[in-house]
């Protein structure tokens, strides 16, 4: 995991990475058995190929989605790029890195 590696993203580099993310469809998505070795092993698989990514929390409770999100970029290392309904956008570059942000 990168736990070391946390980048802090400014605004414009969110909205570039928001405008990017729209046209996505969730990579993963947790169901009934909720935030699982196995679902943080494909969340881990779409972060190297893609580096950005949709994550939809299959649940009503926003306090659940909300422990659920931090979970997710606590055990990633990824950044929350945007959290909106029961979706969360997450971002962590790979080494050969496929998106450029603006500065």
């Amino acid at each position: 995991m990168n736990l070391n590696n946390k980048m802090n993203l400014n605004n414009k580099q969110k909205r570039h990475l928001q405008n990017l993310a729209h046209s996505l469809k969730s990579t993963v998505i947790l169901g009934n058995n909720g935030f699982t070795e196995g679902v943080l092993v494909e969340i881990e698989q779409a972060l190297r190929h893609h580096e950005l990514i949709k994550v939809k929390i299959a649940t009503d409770e926003r306090e659940t989605r909300a422990l659920i999100a931090d979970a997710i970029i606590r055990e990633t290392g990824a950044c929350k790029v945007k959290i909106i309904g029961n979706i969360l956008v997450l971002y962590r570059p790979t080494q050969e890195r496929k998106i450029i942000l603006p500065q």
